[in-house]
């Protein structure tokens, strides 16, 4: 399983621990990945990985619908990119 966000992209950075005495060693910074429901207006509950992150921004912004809808395609994945496309035809549909 990928360590990166379904949403928002984020995945493993790396960087040094520096001790006190200034050695450094390589280590890894993982993103805090949640596995979660998250409910779409128009899809209804969806099953995804994602970054706490992502989640405050969902949440900010009103939804999921509405944070794919306002966010433009070059900040998302193209699994997002896909979602974005299905809830703009599941609300053409539905109006």
């Amino acid at each position: 399983m990928a360590r990166r966000c379904a949403i928002t992209g984020r995945g493993v950075q790396s960087g040094n621990n520096v001790s006190h005495a200034h050695n450094k060693t390589r280590r890894r910074f993982l993103p805090n990945l949640q596995d979660v429901s998250v409910l779409s207006d128009t899809l209804g509950s969806i099953r995804m990985r994602v970054s706490a992150y992502a989640l405050r921004s969902i949440e900010h912004n009103g939804g999921l619908d509405a944070y794919l809808l306002k966010t433009s395609d070059k900040k998302l994945t193209a699994e997002a990119i896909k979602l974005k496309r299905r809830i703009r035809k599941a609300s053409a549909v539905a109006a």
